[in-house]
Protein backbone atom coordinates (compact mmCIF):
# COMPACT_ATOMS: atom_id res chain seq x y z
CA UNK A 1 0.00 0.00 0.00
CA UNK A 2 1.33 3.08 -0.98
CA UNK A 3 0.93 6.82 0.22
CA UNK A 4 -1.76 7.39 -2.18
CA UNK A 5 -3.43 3.60 -3.18
CA UNK A 6 -7.10 3.48 -2.89
CA UNK A 7 -8.26 1.26 -0.36
CA UNK A 8 -11.29 -1.10 -1.01
CA UNK A 9 -14.65 -0.44 0.94
CA UNK A 10 -14.02 -3.53 2.78
CA UNK A 11 -10.81 -2.00 4.16
CA UNK A 12 -12.76 1.22 5.22
CA UNK A 13 -10.20 3.59 5.86
CA UNK A 14 -10.01 4.86 9.59
CA UNK A 15 -7.05 6.75 9.80
CA UNK A 16 -5.96 9.30 7.09
CA UNK A 17 -2.64 11.81 7.52
CA UNK A 18 -2.94 14.78 4.27
CA UNK A 19 0.34 16.37 3.59
CA UNK A 20 0.71 17.25 7.33
CA UNK A 21 4.18 19.36 8.02
CA UNK A 22 5.12 20.23 11.86
CA UNK A 23 8.05 23.44 11.76
CA UNK A 24 8.68 24.72 15.65
CA UNK A 25 10.32 27.73 13.68
CA UNK A 26 8.07 29.42 11.89
CA UNK A 27 8.96 27.34 8.62
CA UNK A 28 12.46 27.58 8.47
CA UNK A 29 12.93 23.86 9.48
CA UNK A 30 10.76 20.81 9.27
CA UNK A 31 10.24 17.82 12.18
CA UNK A 32 7.91 16.10 9.19
CA UNK A 33 7.15 17.23 6.14
CA UNK A 34 4.52 16.88 3.69
CA UNK A 35 3.27 13.52 5.41
CA UNK A 36 0.59 11.39 3.82
CA UNK A 37 -0.84 8.20 4.33
CA UNK A 38 -3.84 6.02 5.36
CA UNK A 39 -4.62 3.52 7.88
CA UNK A 40 -7.73 1.01 6.79
CA UNK A 41 -9.70 -0.31 9.55
CA UNK A 42 -7.85 -3.51 11.51
CA UNK A 43 -4.80 -2.82 9.84
CA UNK A 44 -1.08 -2.70 11.76
CA UNK A 45 1.01 0.73 10.29
CA UNK A 46 4.25 0.12 11.80
CA UNK A 47 6.57 3.10 11.20
CA UNK A 48 10.14 3.12 11.40
CA UNK A 49 13.06 5.71 11.10
CA UNK A 50 16.06 6.46 13.41
CA UNK A 51 16.09 8.91 15.92
CA UNK A 52 15.10 12.55 15.08
CA UNK A 53 13.22 11.40 11.91
CA UNK A 54 10.12 12.45 12.32
CA UNK A 55 8.68 9.04 13.01
CA UNK A 56 7.16 9.81 17.04
CA UNK A 57 5.76 13.75 15.52
CA UNK A 58 3.53 12.02 13.11
CA UNK A 59 2.48 9.93 15.65
CA UNK A 60 1.26 12.32 17.79
CA UNK A 61 -0.89 14.50 15.25
CA UNK A 62 -3.20 11.76 14.95
CA UNK A 63 -4.35 12.20 18.79
CA UNK A 64 -3.40 15.96 18.78
CA UNK A 65 -0.10 15.71 21.69
CA UNK A 66 1.40 17.63 18.33
CA UNK A 67 -0.75 20.34 16.60
CA UNK A 68 0.34 20.14 12.79
CA UNK A 69 1.63 23.44 11.35
CA UNK A 70 -0.52 22.67 8.00
CA UNK A 71 -2.31 19.74 6.46
CA UNK A 72 -4.77 17.68 8.21
CA UNK A 73 -5.70 14.47 9.73
CA UNK A 74 -8.39 12.37 10.17
CA UNK A 75 -9.76 9.66 12.52
CA UNK A 76 -13.29 7.87 12.06
CA UNK A 77 -13.84 9.87 9.06
CA UNK A 78 -13.77 13.18 10.94
CA UNK A 79 -11.04 16.21 11.42
CA UNK A 80 -9.13 15.97 14.54
CA UNK A 81 -9.10 19.45 14.71
CA UNK A 82 -12.60 19.91 15.30
CA UNK A 83 -12.68 17.19 18.25
CA UNK A 84 -11.80 17.87 21.98
CA UNK A 85 -8.67 16.93 22.17
CA UNK A 86 -10.19 15.13 25.31
CA UNK A 87 -12.51 13.33 23.80
CA UNK A 88 -10.02 12.47 20.91
CA UNK A 89 -7.75 10.70 23.49
CA UNK A 90 -10.34 8.40 24.75
CA UNK A 91 -11.16 6.99 21.48
CA UNK A 92 -7.26 6.34 21.10
CA UNK A 93 -5.44 4.16 22.81
CA UNK A 94 -1.74 5.05 23.66
CA UNK A 95 0.76 2.99 24.36
CA UNK A 96 4.63 4.74 24.89
CA UNK A 97 8.28 3.16 26.00
CA UNK A 98 8.10 5.20 29.32
CA UNK A 99 4.77 3.48 30.62
CA UNK A 100 3.73 5.35 33.21
CA UNK A 101 2.72 3.37 35.76
CA UNK A 102 1.05 5.29 39.05
CA UNK A 103 3.42 3.79 41.41
CA UNK A 104 1.07 3.50 44.19
CA UNK A 105 -1.50 1.59 42.11
CA UNK A 106 -1.68 -1.91 41.81
CA UNK A 107 -2.23 -3.20 38.50
CA UNK A 108 -5.96 -2.96 38.29
CA UNK A 109 -5.78 0.32 39.50
CA UNK A 110 -3.69 1.34 36.17
CA UNK A 111 -5.70 -0.48 34.27
CA UNK A 112 -9.13 1.26 34.90
CA UNK A 113 -7.56 4.53 35.63
CA UNK A 114 -9.61 6.02 32.56
CA UNK A 115 -12.80 4.24 33.26
CA UNK A 116 -12.50 5.66 37.27
CA UNK A 117 -12.22 8.85 35.82
CA UNK A 118 -15.73 8.88 33.29
CA UNK A 119 -18.06 7.04 35.88
CA UNK A 120 -17.50 3.55 35.74
CA UNK A 121 -18.66 1.79 39.12
CA UNK A 122 -16.52 -0.76 40.80
CA UNK A 123 -18.09 -3.96 39.17
CA UNK A 124 -17.85 -2.77 35.78
CA UNK A 125 -13.79 -1.47 36.26
CA UNK A 126 -13.38 -4.50 37.95
CA UNK A 127 -14.85 -6.92 35.21
CA UNK A 128 -13.11 -4.88 32.70
CA UNK A 129 -9.57 -5.10 34.61
CA UNK A 130 -9.83 -8.84 34.41
CA UNK A 131 -10.73 -9.46 30.89
CA UNK A 132 -7.79 -7.15 30.30
CA UNK A 133 -5.46 -8.97 32.46
CA UNK A 134 -6.38 -11.93 31.06
CA UNK A 135 -5.86 -10.76 27.25
CA UNK A 136 -2.71 -9.20 27.74
CA UNK A 137 -1.73 -12.82 29.55
CA UNK A 138 -1.73 -11.40 33.68
CA UNK A 139 -3.89 -13.53 35.62
CA UNK A 140 -5.98 -11.11 37.75
CA UNK A 141 -5.87 -14.14 40.54
CA UNK A 142 -1.95 -13.51 40.41
CA UNK A 143 -1.44 -9.71 39.26
CA UNK A 144 -4.59 -8.22 40.47
CA UNK A 145 -3.01 -6.40 43.45
CA UNK A 146 0.44 -5.78 42.51
CA UNK A 147 2.25 -2.52 42.60
CA UNK A 148 4.25 -1.98 39.47
CA UNK A 149 7.50 -2.15 41.40
CA UNK A 150 6.86 -6.32 41.67
CA UNK A 151 6.43 -6.22 37.93
CA UNK A 152 9.15 -7.14 35.22
CA UNK A 153 9.83 -4.55 32.24
CA UNK A 154 7.48 -6.73 30.14
CA UNK A 155 4.84 -7.25 32.92
CA UNK A 156 4.56 -3.50 33.09
CA UNK A 157 4.51 -2.68 29.08
CA UNK A 158 1.79 -5.57 29.56
CA UNK A 159 -0.47 -3.37 31.94
CA UNK A 160 0.26 -0.47 30.23
CA UNK A 161 -1.13 -2.00 26.65
CA UNK A 162 -4.06 -3.30 28.50
CA UNK A 163 -4.42 0.05 30.26
CA UNK A 164 -4.25 1.52 26.49
CA UNK A 165 -7.52 -0.82 25.69
CA UNK A 166 -9.44 -0.09 28.96
CA UNK A 167 -12.40 1.94 27.50
CA UNK A 168 -12.00 -0.18 24.20
CA UNK A 169 -10.40 2.44 21.76
CA UNK A 170 -10.82 2.19 18.02
CA UNK A 171 -7.54 2.82 17.31
CA UNK A 172 -4.15 2.42 19.33
CA UNK A 173 -1.26 4.48 19.20
CA UNK A 174 2.74 2.91 19.99
CA UNK A 175 5.11 4.65 20.03
CA UNK A 176 8.70 2.61 20.94
CA UNK A 177 6.58 0.63 23.41
CA UNK A 178 9.46 -2.22 23.69
CA UNK A 179 12.18 -0.22 23.59
CA UNK A 180 13.05 -0.48 27.09
CA UNK A 181 13.19 -4.13 27.66
CA UNK A 182 15.71 -7.13 26.58
CA UNK A 183 15.57 -8.99 23.15
CA UNK A 184 13.69 -12.19 24.12
CA UNK A 185 11.03 -10.05 26.58
CA UNK A 186 10.98 -7.46 23.53
CA UNK A 187 10.34 -10.40 20.56
CA UNK A 188 7.24 -12.32 23.00
CA UNK A 189 5.70 -8.79 23.65
CA UNK A 190 5.54 -8.43 19.78
CA UNK A 191 3.45 -11.38 19.50
CA UNK A 192 1.13 -10.61 22.33
CA UNK A 193 0.62 -7.54 19.93
CA UNK A 194 -0.01 -9.62 16.82
CA UNK A 195 -2.68 -11.67 19.03
CA UNK A 196 -4.37 -9.11 20.51
CA UNK A 197 -4.52 -7.47 17.10
CA UNK A 198 -5.89 -10.48 15.14
CA UNK A 199 -8.52 -11.13 18.50
CA UNK A 200 -10.00 -8.10 18.74
CA UNK A 201 -9.10 -6.26 15.51
CA UNK A 202 -7.80 -2.86 16.40
CA UNK A 203 -6.15 -0.31 13.98
CA UNK A 204 -2.35 0.42 15.34
CA UNK A 205 -0.20 2.81 14.10
CA UNK A 206 3.01 1.70 15.76
CA UNK A 207 6.31 3.25 15.98
CA UNK A 208 10.12 1.49 15.97
CA UNK A 209 13.54 2.32 15.21
CA UNK A 210 14.04 -1.52 14.39
CA UNK A 211 13.67 -2.82 11.21
CA UNK A 212 13.25 -6.22 11.90
CA UNK A 213 10.28 -5.16 14.78
CA UNK A 214 8.77 -3.24 11.70
CA UNK A 215 9.00 -6.22 9.92
CA UNK A 216 7.34 -8.32 12.79
CA UNK A 217 4.56 -5.90 13.42
CA UNK A 218 3.58 -4.34 10.40
CA UNK A 219 0.90 -5.16 7.93
CA UNK A 220 2.92 -2.18 6.07
CA UNK A 221 5.22 -0.27 6.80
CA UNK A 222 6.28 3.54 6.74
CA UNK A 223 9.93 4.63 6.69
CA UNK A 224 11.04 8.05 7.45
CA UNK A 225 13.81 9.74 6.81
CA UNK A 226 14.76 13.32 8.04
CA UNK A 227 11.46 14.48 7.86
CA UNK A 228 10.24 12.68 4.98
CA UNK A 229 7.97 9.40 4.40
CA UNK A 230 10.72 7.90 1.98
CA UNK A 231 8.09 4.47 1.15
CA UNK A 232 5.27 2.86 2.38
CA UNK A 233 4.08 -0.73 1.24
CA UNK A 234 4.25 -4.58 2.63
CA UNK A 235 7.38 -6.10 4.07
CA UNK A 236 7.84 -7.66 0.97
CA UNK A 237 7.35 -4.92 -1.09
CA UNK A 238 10.36 -2.81 0.79
CA UNK A 239 12.48 -5.46 0.84
CA UNK A 240 12.35 -6.60 -2.57
CA UNK A 241 11.33 -3.12 -4.26
CA UNK A 242 12.30 -0.46 -2.50
CA UNK A 243 11.68 2.91 -4.04
CA UNK A 244 14.84 5.24 -2.67
CA UNK A 245 18.51 4.51 -1.99
CA UNK A 246 18.04 4.78 1.33
CA UNK A 247 15.35 2.59 1.82
CA UNK A 248 17.18 0.09 -0.40
CA UNK A 249 20.29 0.55 2.47
CA UNK A 250 17.83 0.18 5.45
CA UNK A 251 16.52 -3.17 3.81
CA UNK A 252 19.77 -4.66 2.81
CA UNK A 253 20.54 -6.56 5.40
CA UNK A 254 17.16 -7.40 6.71
CA UNK A 255 16.61 -8.76 2.96
CA UNK A 256 20.03 -10.63 3.34
CA UNK A 257 19.48 -11.97 6.49
CA UNK A 258 15.58 -13.45 5.54
CA UNK A 259 17.37 -14.93 2.27
CA UNK A 260 19.94 -16.61 4.10
CA UNK A 261 17.31 -18.18 6.83
CA UNK A 262 15.26 -19.10 4.15
CA UNK A 263 17.86 -21.46 2.78
CA UNK A 264 19.24 -23.12 5.29
CA UNK A 265 15.62 -23.77 5.97
CA UNK A 266 15.77 -25.20 2.59
CA UNK A 267 18.60 -27.82 3.31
Amino acid sequence: MSSTDDVSSENFIVIKVENVSKSHDGGQSFAVKDISFVVPQGHTLAIVGSSGSGKSTILKTINRLVEPTSGLVFVGGENVANIDPVILRRRIGYVFQEIGLFPHMNVEENICIVPKLLGWNAEKRRARGEELMALVGLPPETFRYRLPSELSGGQQQRVGVARALAVDPDYLLMDEPFGAVDALTRETLQEEVKRIQKQINKTIVFVTHDIFEALAIGDSIGVMHEGRLEQIGTPSELLQKPKTEFVHNLFARPARQLAQYGSVLQE
